[in-house]
């Protein structure tokens, strides 16, 4: 793989990160999602990975304010899987929201991303809640 250039807050189009998430998350794509907007809106930053002009990572980091980040929408595109780019885009942004003063970063995930989070990332195990709305 030639090495992915991250970017904190780097540029993306709604179509291209419309198109990664249905791809990493197994849904059609959904072309009205405004991800700029969003981001922009409600997040610390976010952390994209390109190779050359291609969109093929991406980490969205939201937040309180204040003190808790929330790790969000970790996304890998299919082919760059399992090199190491998605610890990368993690590991990147937990250096921007320390740096920000945050003090606590947050993430859920699906039982078979376990190692990953926990093994690659570096995430510790806490007790945690959750209600389906």
């Amino acid at each position: 793989m030639a090495k992915a250039n991250l970017e904190w807050r780097g540029d993306f189009d709604n179509h291209e990160l419309n198109a990664l998430h249905a791809e990493a998350f197994g849904h059609p794509v959904l072309d009205a999602e405004d991800w700029a907007g969003r981001v922009r809106s409600h997040s610390l930053g976010w952390v994209t990975a390109r190779e050359g002009q291609d969109l093929i990572g991406f980490v969205n980091v939201a937040w309180d304010g204040s003190v808790h980040a929330f790790i969000l929408d970790t996304m890998v595109k299919e082919g760059k899987k399992r090199q190491g780019l998605g610890t990368n885009l993690v590991k990147e942004a937990t250096k921007r929201a320390r740096a920000a003063g945050c003090e606590w970063l947050h993430v859920d995930f699906e039982d078979k991303l376990h190692s990953f989070y926990y093994s690659a990332c570096g995430f510790q195990s806490t007790p945690g809640g959750l209600i389906k709305l």
